[in-house]
């Protein structure tokens, strides 16, 4: 895993690489579907509810992300881009309704000799916003997302 960054932004992104071991096609798929991606979503004790996912550009994904602590986090993620399985372009926001840091997320998975090398980059409108989020512990929890996101994919074999 490794972090990398545009200068011209890297005061307001996060990025993350992660390889993995298995088939792009699988990647993506764990990514795009409901039923997979409620069970791996999120940081170490977190768990989902999804309400509505559609992906495809325009489309939505409505879902209620549980806290260890018993604290519910609503988002909303909106698709731009949807290319299978190389690509997902979205911006990722709370519900309607609910103040929150937004930011645009690009996703791409590429073929690496049948392996899939993830790269995720959050691209947030302003210094401050990006600072507000690594505060939560994002670069912690992103890890621990992509940890979890490997681990279901071996359970998905």
């Amino acid at each position: 895993m490794s972090a990398t960054a545009n200068t011209a932004t890297s005061d307001r992104e996060i990025s993350i690489t992660r390889d993995l071991a298995f088939p792009r096609e699988l990647v993506f798929k764990a990514w795009t579907e409901q039923k997979h991606i409620d069970a791996w979503w999120g940081p170490t004790g977190f768990r989902n509810a999804t309400r509505e996912m559609e992906v495809k550009p325009g489309g939505v994904w409505r879902f209620m992300m549980h806290g260890p602590d018993g604290k519910d986090w609503p988002n909303k993620i909106v698709y731009i881009e949807v290319v299978r399985p190389e690509r997902l372009v979205y911006l990722h926001s709370g519900d309607d309704g609910v103040e929150d840091v937004s930011f645009h997320v690009t996703v791409t998975f590429t073929d690496i000799g049948g392996k899939t090398r993830l790269f995720m980059k959050m691209l947030f409108a302003s210094v401050e916003a990006c600072e507000q989020v690594k505060s939560y512990g994002a670069i912690e929890g992103n890890k621990q997302t992509m940890d979890r996101l490997e681990a279901y994919l071996a359970s998905m074999l």
